[in-house]
């Protein structure tokens, strides 16, 4: 007897209730805001000054759209975090620019620590601790829960999306009766 494995269909090992990028594997730039918590001026203009730029697609040019990863709404949301803390750009910028060069990939595991003037990037409860004991950290942001908070937006997005698609191809259907009637 022959052993044949069928393909398997990687959308089905990875489906986990977020909503699909589109075909270009990105969030166009208003879901990326909404998502993040931000107005879209504020998504364009971290964009056009390198604080977070879109992992997936930059602008190329008048009427181009920059796509965002999930990573990239993550970082959206986390400045924003940081800016309603007080913090000034300039030391948010400082803080993004560590954790693109720590590479962290666990992130769920990492703590942005504040003393109102810089930022300090902690990968484990130890680096938190000391911090603290320093008398240094003044606020904690967990970056794994605002994973979950920006992947609960895009879910709630996505189920929003899909309850009013029925009603909008519902008003197309009825709609081309009409037209057909007005024809005939």
């Amino acid at each position: 007897m022959e052993n044949s494995q069928q393909p398997i269909d990687s959308d089905l090992l990875f489906n986990d209730g977020l909503p699909r990028p589109n075909q270009d594997g990105g969030f166009k730039g208003a879901t990326a805001a909404k998502a993040a918590g931000i107005s879209y001026r504020q998504l364009d203009y971290w964009a056009r000054t390198g604080l977070v730029e879109p992992t997936v697609r930059g602008a190329q040019g008048s009427g181009s759209q920059r796509l965002y990863g999930f990573r990239d709404i993550l970082v959206l949301k986390l400045v924003k975090r940081l800016l309603d803390t007080g913090i000034s750009l300039q030391q948010i910028r400082t803080a993004i620019a560590q954790l693109h060069d720590a590479g962290v990939h666990d992130l769920s595991q990492t703590t942005l620590m504040s003393d109102g003037a810089s930022v300090y990037l902690c990968t484990s409860n130890d680096e938190v601790i000391d911090l603290v004991s320093q008398g240094q950290g003044v606020f904690g942001i967990a970056v794994g829960k605002v994973l979950r908070e920006v992947e609960t937006s895009l879910v709630d997005m996505e189920e929003h999306r899909d309850q009013a698609e029925p009603a909008s191809s519902a008003r197309d259907e009825l709609a081309q009766r009409r037209k057909a009637r007005k024809i005939s």
